[in-house]
């Protein structure tokens, strides 16, 4: 039934009237529709290439003015699944999935028509419906945006007293990282958590932490907009593709850079992950100009069963293949080895980075600005690639994201239906957006939970290991 609703997407007409029910109640702001140049111009500094610019018309929509707190989504809910706990702190930590339930049950406590129908794994969306919902990319970055077309809707990129963000890092800083006196944005204090809703002045349209704090659930699947560059058609309300692997979140947390707050900017993330940095904000229809009933459905494989990566009989399903430069991830790798007897290949280039530490900062930024894709001189054997079901895959978080080496390693194999556990060193930016960045080069493989560790972590190292492994449901020796 499904898969002929899904090749149409588009089905049925609901019955007029559905929408007018209530008015949009208090801390939601009125976005007045209109037409807008969505992702970034090619000369925008840190810009991905998945950000192609194209015309987007939107209708008027009710977003609200902060951030779902932790207060309200444990009172309809009945739990609060957050990190940092605290009333009025961002509810984070929560899936795609979970937030769309919690839009659902929000909706029928309030009196309002539930925008989401859930069967089996084809999640519906009512356009035409009353009730809460999240909003769509398009939206959300018209929202953002506030009437603006540069990075951020301010003029001057945000600092640490305008958003919750890891404000050492502000927009910019990776290429004056020694000389950071020429930038506009100075470096400012990392608080290292979220902050209670509304600290900070809003943007244009009256919505506040629009940027930091938490990023915030999409109801889209990630993938390109399906425009080419210089189009000069227009997109209406466009809700992005029926199927897909990952879902999109805007805006970037507290644990972000000032580079992946950009208003173009797209984060991804599978529907059934969850994530510190994470939450929601919620949306509503403020006009039935879009109706019918909009079907999507997760690419097959793509549900939440835990990785099972030992074979029973001895032989190694799975591989550690990890970059290192210090020696921190080859330690973690180790370790990971000991505990599970997996094969292991340590990547090397075919021209090293310096050794010098200040050297290699400016070589990695620099190949990270320029999306650079090193040669390896040792990487996996091509031949026993397809024997591995599970590729755990190390590195250092290189400012907030992926050294090169290893989207060379993502864009060289074939990672269909693998699955991809990720773990990382770094000196206090646990993660920042290197799972995205794996999410966009791998887009059909399923990504497990990741293990991140503080330089070479510490003597609890062999027990964080073990625990991160039996999470992802691997057999170890």
């Amino acid at each position: 039934m499904f898969a002929r609703i899904l090749a149409c997407a588009f089905i049925g007409l609901m019955t007029a009237g559905t929408f007018a029910a209530a008015p949009a109640p208090d801390g939601f702001v009125l976005i007045k529709g209109g037409t807008f140049n969505m992702g970034s111009p090619a000369n925008e500094d840190w810009r991905v290439n998945d950000e192609t610019l194209h015309k987007v018309k939107v209708s008027d929509f009710y977003l609200g003015k902060y951030e779902v707190t932790q207060k309200l989504y444990r009172e309809v809910m009945g739990e609060n699944p957050s990190s940092f706990k605290g009333d009025d702190l961002p509810v984070e930590n929560i899936t795609w999935l979970e937030a769309v339930r919690f839009c659902n049950k929000l909706s029928e406590r309030d009196g309002r028509t539930p925008v989401y129908a859930i069967e089996g794994d084809a999640i519906s969306w009512n356009r035409e419906a009353n009730g809460y919902r999240l909003p769509t990319e398009a939206e959300w970055e018209y929202a953002a945006r506030g009437g603006t077309t540069t990075p951020f809707y301010t003029k001057k990129a945000p600092g640490a007293d305008d958003v919750n963000f890891y404000g050492h890092y502000p927009y910019q800083i990776e290429q004056n990282y020694f000389n950071d006196e020429v930038l506009e944005t100075r470096p400012g204090v990392y608080r290292g958590n979220t902050l209670p809703v509304g600290k900070f002045k809003p943007n244009p349209f009256g919505l506040y932490d629009i940027y930091g704090n938490v990023g915030e659930w999409c109801f889209d699947f990630y993938g390109d907009y399906g425009v080419s560059a210089g189009s000069t058609s227009v997109t209406v309300d466009p809700a992005g593709k029926p199927s897909g692997t990952r879902r999109v979140h805007r805006g970037g947390g507290w644990n972000d850079f000032g580079k992946n707050l950009r208003s173009a900017y797209r984060g991804a993330m599978q529907q059934s992950s969850k994530s510190y940095n994470v939450g929601l904000r919620l949306a509503m229809n403020a006009g039935a100009s879009v109706k019918g009933t909009f079907v999507t459905q997760e690419a097959a494989g793509f549900k939440g069963e835990k990785t099972q990566a030992a074979n029973p009989n001895g032989t190694s399903r799975a591989l550690i293949v990890f970059y290192s430069w210090s020696g921190n991830t080859r330690g973690v790798a180790r370790e990971i080895k000991k505990q599970t007897g997996f094969d292991m290949v340590e990547l090397e280039l075919v021209k090293p980075y310096s050794d010098d530490y200040n050297t290699v900062l400016k070589q990695a930024q620099n190949d990270q600005h320029k999306q650079a894709r090193p040669a390896l001189k040792k990487k996996p054997d091509a031949k026993k690639w397809a024997d591995y079901e599970t590729i755990i895959i190390g590195y250092p978080n290189w400012w907030a994201s992926i050294p090169m080496p290893i989207a060379t390693l993502l864009e060289s194999y074939d990672f269909t239906g693998k699955w991809i556990l990720p773990f990382c060193s770094h000196g206090g930016g646990r993660f920042g957006q290197s799972i995205t960045a794996i999410a966009k080069l791998a887009p059909n493989a399923k990504i497990g939970e990741g293990l991140s560790v503080h330089y070479s972590g510490d003597s609890s190292l062999s027990k964080d290991v073990a625990k991160w492994l039996e999470k992802n449901g691997v057999k170890t020796k």
